[in-house]
């Protein structure tokens, strides 16, 4: 089964709900993947994603759309990052309390994520023009997928994960762990935070809690479930990361506090248990040209599960920091098909890598790919998930 997605930006009612708007943002790009977006101080709206021929290869780069204040269709995409031999991947956009707009993203060799550094440009008017591009990270193998949190104290957080291997193995996420980046200036320099005993729990996203502590939701690796941690207010160390009720399929997830505490998440109500079939790794169609390094062979531990159908694509409130999610709903429903990231010929049919953030007006905006060949938008209201709307 082939569906080509109409990607005109135009916004409209999902059906015949018109308390959920909808739109396929335009792109030029046969894939395009991993969203995050922003509302910015005037009203608007600002997305990025990756677009391209397929993840991991070198065509793959960053891209931007934004929506007014008050508009009915997304701008046309813009590229915004430009190395010819690096995938460029996983784009975050954080607004400094400078109000100096960051666009950070991971750029890496082939399908090969231990090869990943970090970079980033800043734009002085929101978006609208970006400065040079630099290097954040150098260390090879670091990813990043999750907003900056900036503390009271001024300093921000910086969620990352490591990609790591051994001597002669391709990375297939077996041994990746987790940590946070921590600056006290701006984003000049960064200390490094280990989330301790967090094999396998990446894409942490930190979000604060009425009572000023933090929790930080994780990706795992083995497609079992969501994983939750805890710090205090600072930051600087964080309990080990637990299963939550909530399953996962070794895709992303994110959170957002909401204005009345609760917290808010999207993310495929699926986990390996619900996978007919199983993929070597992310990677296996692509050929990177080096036959010096192999696929591991794993004879104890757990190992990294790849092709958990991603759908439904689920959205839930928790009033109480995590510990319960009571209400929860569907904005997409499908079999999930991802045992190929086939964008060209159509055979990818996922709902993945959610974001999630609030506008002033109490609005949830999320964005997410849709059958990996586009970037879908839904704006929806908190009542609308617990069904009073």
């Amino acid at each position: 089964m082939t569906v080509t997605v109409n990607r005109d930006g135009v916004l409209h009612s999902q059906g015949q709900d018109n308390a959920v708007m909808t739109a396929m943002l335009p792109s030029e790009c046969p894939q395009n993947h991993a969203a995050n977006i922003l509302p910015l101080p005037d009203g608007s709206l600002m997305c990025v994603w990756f677009g391209g021929t397929q993840e991991g290869i070198a065509d793959i780069s960053v891209w931007g759309s934004r929506l007014g204040v008050g508009g009915d269709r997304w701008s046309d995409a813009v590229k915004l990052s430009c190395d010819p031999e690096r995938s460029e991947q996983n784009p975050v956009l954080f607004l400094a309390p400078d109000n100096v707009l960051w666009l950070m993203w991971t750029a890496q060799i082939s399908g090969n994520q231990d090869t990943a550094i970090v970079r980033y440009r800043q734009s002085q008017d929101m978006g609208k023009t970006w400065g040079d591009i630099a290097t954040l990270l150098d260390k090879p193998g670091t990813f990043i997928r999750q907003p900056v949190t900036v503390l009271n104290n001024g300093n921000w957080l910086l969620p990352v994960f490591y990609c790591r291997t051994q001597p002669g193995e391709k990375w297939v996420g077996n041994d990746d762990i987790s940590a946070v980046k921590i600056s006290a200036d701006n984003g000049k320099s960064w200390r490094d935070v280990e989330v301790p005993e967090s094999l396998g729990c990446v894409h942490m996203n930190i979000t604060p809690l009425a009572d000023g502590t933090l929790v930080a939701l994780f990706r795992s690796r083995w497609a079992d479930n969501i994983y939750l941690s805890r710090s205090d207010d600072s930051g600087e160390s964080w309990s080990v990361p637990e299963p939550t009720s909530l399953p996962n399929n070794n895709s992303s997830i994110q959170v957002t506090t909401l204005q009345d505490g609760k917290l808010a998440l999207v993310f495929n109500h699926m986990s390996a248990a619900g996978a007919p079939e199983r993929r070597a790794s992310l990677y296996d169609e692509i050929d990177d040209g080096d036959d010096s390094r192999k696929e591991p062979t794993v004879t104890d531990g757990r190992t990294a599960f790849w092709g958990a159908p991603r759908a439904p694509m689920t959205v839930a409130l928790s009033p109480d920091g995590g510990k319960t999610w009571p209400w929860q709903r569907n904005l997409d429903e499908g079999d999930g098909y991802c045992m190929t990231n086939n964008s060209q010929d159509k055979l990818n049919r996922e709902f993945s890598y959610p974001s999630i953030k609030q506008g002033e007006d109490g609005q949830l905006h999320i964005a997410y790919t849709y059958f990996r060949q586009a970037i879908k938008y839904v704006r929806i209201s908190p009542e609308w998930i617990q069904g009073a709307e």
